[in-house]
């Protein structure tokens, strides 16, 4: 009976430690960045998402800034048409989380938003042509709010581009390249901005 009483007090005490274990375990893992992968990921998403954010503020600002333009400079036609036609393909691009993953898909993101930054460029420069527009309320707000977008675009790239950097180097090296060989096996690198720098540039407008 004693013994029996002995064995059970040594079971106990097991069972008791294995929580304890399970923590220490829990523990030791985590600092060997085993949540580093998944961790890094989220956050480049959500610059990501912020990214988008910026460029969907800008794109709904545009219809009003080409009316605007539109009742001082009809004339201009061509390049009304150029912004409204470059609007509608940047927008119509479905961008998802696998978009980060393919490098086609994201460059033609890419490359859309170039054009429409390279045509709303245009079009400020037209202004430049019509004192009355250029004094327009109206035209003077909106064009001030599209600076202050660029500039929220460009951080907001900014912010994207540094936290893919931190999730594809822990991708490639020491220790998460262990995590990414087991754990993580179906993680890929994601991808970042390649434009040329005088194209994501905001376009420069001199009233």
């Amino acid at each position: 009976m004693r013994r029996l009483a002995i064995r059970l007090a040594a079971s106990w005490a097991s069972l008791a430690r294995l929580p304890v274990a399970a923590m220490v375990l829990g523990l030791l893992v985590s600092g060997c960045g085993v949540n580093n992968i998944p961790s890094f990921q989220e956050d480049a998403k959500a610059k990501w998402s912020e990214v988008q954010n910026q460029y969907q503020r800008r794109a709904d600002l545009i219809p009003n800034l080409v009316e605007t333009v539109r009742g001082y400079a009809r004339q201009e036609r061509e390049v009304l048409e150029a912004v409204t036609n470059a609007r509608a393909r940047a927008t119509a691009i479905q961008v998802t989380p696998e978009t980060l993953n393919d490098p086609e898909a994201f460059k033609r993101f890419q490359e859309a938003q170039a054009q429409l930054s390279g045509a709303l460029g245009r079009l400020l420069a037209v202004a430049e042509r019509y004192p009355d527009l250029k004094s327009n309320q109206n035209f003077l707000a909106l064009q001030a709010q599209l600076e202050g977008t660029e500039n929220r675009i460009a951080v907001a790239r900014r912010d994207y581009i540094e936290a893919v950097r931190r999730y594809n180097t822990e991708l490639r090296t020491f220790p998460g390249v262990i995590w990414a060989s087991t754990l993580y096996r179906n993680e890929k690198s994601m991808e970042t901005f390649t434009v040329a720098e005088d194209v994501r540039r905001p376009p420069e407008v001199k009233f």
